[in-house]
């Protein structure tokens, strides 16, 4: 059964529940999306292409407003303060908003309960890549140089406690070796430091790489995932070279504040179910490298409540480590 057809289903089901006259109001103006990333990295330009496709199904304006800093905690708490009337919505990055709750130093002003999930856009897998002419070729060659200088190689994220900075750590604990870490506000600014030569290594995503690894403008050492990414072809994954226990991804997806009501929900979900599956919005992300995951009502809530128990072992093995 389609994405589509499950939405339909779902919202026939919830008819019964919903107010009529307060979903066909909606909306009379256009609509705020909330980016907790800079613009130009992968969660912004996926974000700006499900816009673009969603504007046509919502008959409204949909615009991107990038909130960065903080590893996204900013832009989190900004969307999670926002009153939920439909006409602020944000990008859920998972499991950086995971990290950020369960970070106690972090003094989240929001829990996971803070938002609802409404659909999913993208799965990204993690990569570790370097310029083209690093000297590091294969991600042994890294290792081995790690294994030699501890705390000496850089190795950068796009936040504390992302999923690349928990890439970071396992790598570390499943090689016995140790990198300096550097964190930054985003994929734009990461990009910068190692393309600038001011960072070794980066830990990242698929996605916010995809063009530049096909043209050869930098190598990828592996990816973090059991399957070979389509848009890295020739890219190990960390399985093959035998780190089965580095798995690392992404996923980004629409979610509206708590309290938003139920048939105002509907009708956004169902306006970026139809984006989603857009031909126009599918051929431009594989353009840019990102892969669709698209999920959506009861899928997508059991993923999100999944996706945080995982994160709690992930992130209080990585606060005993920091």
């Amino acid at each position: 059964m389609s994405l589509r057809r499950r939405t339909l289903l779902a919202a026939s089901a919830a008819a019964g529940l919903a107010s009529p006259a307060l979903a066909q109001n909606y909306p009379r103006r256009s609509v705020q999306l909330i980016v907790a990333f800079p613009a130009g990295g992968s969660t912004d330009v996926g974000a700006r292409i499900l816009a673009a496709a969603a504007e046509k199904a919502l008959g409204q304006t949909i615009t991107v407003v990038n909130k960065a800093g903080a590893g996204g905690q900013i832009g989190f708490t900004e969307f999670a303060r926002a009153r939920p009337d439909g006409y602020t919505l944000g990008f859920l990055n998972l499991p950086g908003i995971n990290t950020i709750v369960l970070d106690p130093e972090r003094k989240a002003a929001f829990t996971m309960d803070s938002f609802i999930p409404v659909v999913n856009q993208v799965l990204d897998p993690g990569l570790i890549w370097v310029k083209a002419d690093s000297p590091y070729k294969t991600l042994a060659d890294l290792l081995e140089a790690a294994k030699k200088q501890p705390g000496k190689i850089s190795a950068c994220t796009t936040g504390i406690l992302s999923d690349d900075h928990l890439a970071i750590l396992m790598v570390q604990e499943a090689a016995n070796v140790e990198f300096r870490i550097v964190h930054f506000d985003g994929g734009a600014q990461q990009l910068a430091g190692v393309m600038g030569g001011h960072v070794d290594v980066a830990f990242d995503n698929v996605g916010s790489v995809a063009k530049r690894l096909q043209s050869g403008e930098l190598r990828g050492l592996v990816v973090t995932d059991n399957e070979r990414s389509k848009f890295a072809p020739n890219v190990p994954t960390t399985k093959e070279l035998g780190f089965a226990t580095v798995i690392s991804n992404s996923t980004r997806g629409v979610g509206a504040p708590k309290g938003t009501p139920p048939e105002i929900l509907k009708v956004i979900e169902a306006a970026f179910v139809k984006a989603v599956e857009d031909p126009e919005q599918v051929k431009k992300m594989n353009d840019v490298g990102l892969a669709l995951k698209p999920m959506v009502g009861a899928e997508y809530a059991k993923y999100y409540a999944d996706l945080h128990k995982q994160a709690a072992k992930y992130t209080e093995w990585a606060l005993k480590m920091r």
